[in-house]
């Protein structure tokens, strides 16, 4: 297997709206109804709990797709980083739609992430078909059976089949002795960041941080050399 073959990715996800009260009507009713699922204690209100909208595809949207490809077919490894950032989600989405498409479309070729099929992968598909566009093929899997589909996903690699809990990345990077990613933010500032401080490049820095550690984790775990700096600021 070449590594080339996979592209590695990592997602930034939002609340469609800045706050829950402005919101559209009908979307705060649904999402009333949602988080009812959510309220913890007497305090909570959809309101309160409205920062975890983003977490879900019909409530959220994506602001930024950071992708990792390590090409190792040359004379040295080297990881290239990309990534798709916009306000914009359907003109981000049309551009990695594109690089599915002409890149990454064949037999050879997976997709990787932390816990990706559980939420990045489908979030992205559930997002390209609410915005009207076709599925690439490696994202279109009905109908495929288990072993057809061309997914990976480390936290699934480190369950060795146990289904009671979730590891995250930053706790596989501990782990394994690799710098922690998220130094700057986590998640549970992402919407802020993104609604109040109006910083994407910001976002777009956080996920590259996480794609390069699910590169290391992920080279670790199938006991291949880690990249060194040089490779990682080729």
């Amino acid at each position: 297997m070449h590594l080339s073959n996979i592209l590695f990715l990592d997602i930034e996800t939002v609340p469609q709206y800045p706050a829950f009260e402005k919101a559209e009507e009908t979307y705060q009713k649904l999402w009333e109804e949602k988080a009812r699922f959510l309220l913890k204690t007497e305090e909570d209100t959809p309101a309160s709990v409205f920062e975890r909208a983003g977490i879900y595809a019909e409530f959220g949207k994506i602001v930024c797709i950071s992708v990792g490809i390590i090409n190792d077919r040359g004379p040295k490894r080297e990881l290239r980083i990309k990534s798709y950032a916009n306000e914009d989600e359907a003109a981000l989405l049309k551009e990695f739609n594109s690089l599915l498409d002409k890149h990454f479309s064949g037999d050879e070729h997976l997709l990787c992430g932390h816990n990706g099929k559980e939420f990045d992968f489908p979030y992205i598909a559930r997002r390209m078909l609410i915005h009207g566009m076709p599925l690439p093929r490696i994202l279109d899997i009905a109908g495929k059976k288990p072993w057809e589909i061309k997914h990976l996903d480390t936290m699934q690699m480190w369950k060795f089949g146990d289904f009671k809990n979730f590891t995250s990345l930053k706790l596989l990077a501990h782990v394994f002795g690799l710098p922690t990613p998220k130094d700057d933010i986590d998640g549970s500032q992402v919407a802020g960041v993104f609604w109040e401080e109006k910083n994407l490049p910001r976002i777009v820095t956080y996920c590259e941080k996480d794609v390069v550690t699910l590169v290391q984790v992920f080279l670790r775990m199938n006991q291949m050399p880690m990249l060194t700096d040089e490779e990682l600021d080729s």
